[in-house]
């Protein structure tokens, strides 16, 4: 009798969901767990404020993309400043890695790109301590909570605290 394969992360890259200013410890232990594993790693970054074109049901979207094509300058700073803080902390890393720019709410956004590339691993980061996000948090929910609830892939939910950087 075959033992039953659990239903485990697939053979696809490592799906990291970074922010501005976020604390480096998310990318760091992304690039920990991709180098044990000989993984590679897409870094997810989401756009504020963005939607998703596809829920414009009026014509046919499955030609639509899922990732934005209007870049503007504020999009493109913000994009700019995630790349650096990549950069720095993969340098001489031999994993290979890339960013994507999303549209759409973080958690459906992040979970949907794992899924679509049968990503290993999803990585994300709990929130800043403090009133501020705790508000956020009230009326947004947790992007980790929502990547946790919309997929079956293994995550790893990276703590950051209000003081690092």
């Amino acid at each position: 009798m075959a033992k039953e394969v659990p239903n485990v992360g697939g053979v696809g890259p490592i799906v990291v969901g970074v922010l501005p200013k976020q604390p480096r410890r998310v990318v760091l232990e992304a690039r920990r767990l991709a180098e044990a594993l000989g993984s590679p790693i897409v870094f997810a970054y989401v756009q504020p404020n963005s939607y998703l074109v596809e829920w414009e049901l009026k014509s046919d979207i499955r030609s639509k993309s899922l990732n934005p094509q209007d870049i503007d300058e504020d999009m493109e700073a913000e994009a700019s400043e995630v790349l650096k803080v990549l950069e720095s902390c993969m340098a001489g890393s031999q994993i290979t890695w890339s960013l994507k720019i999303l549209a759409g709410e973080p958690g459906k956004a992040v979970a949907r790109l794992g899924n679509e590339l049968h990503a290993r691993y999803l990585v994300v980061g709990t929130r800043h301590k403090g009133f501020g996000a705790k508000v956020s948090e009230l009326f947004n929910g947790s992007t980790a909570a929502h990547v946790l609830a919309q997929n079956s892939l293994p995550t790893l939910v990276v703590p950051v605290h209000h003081d690092e950087r």
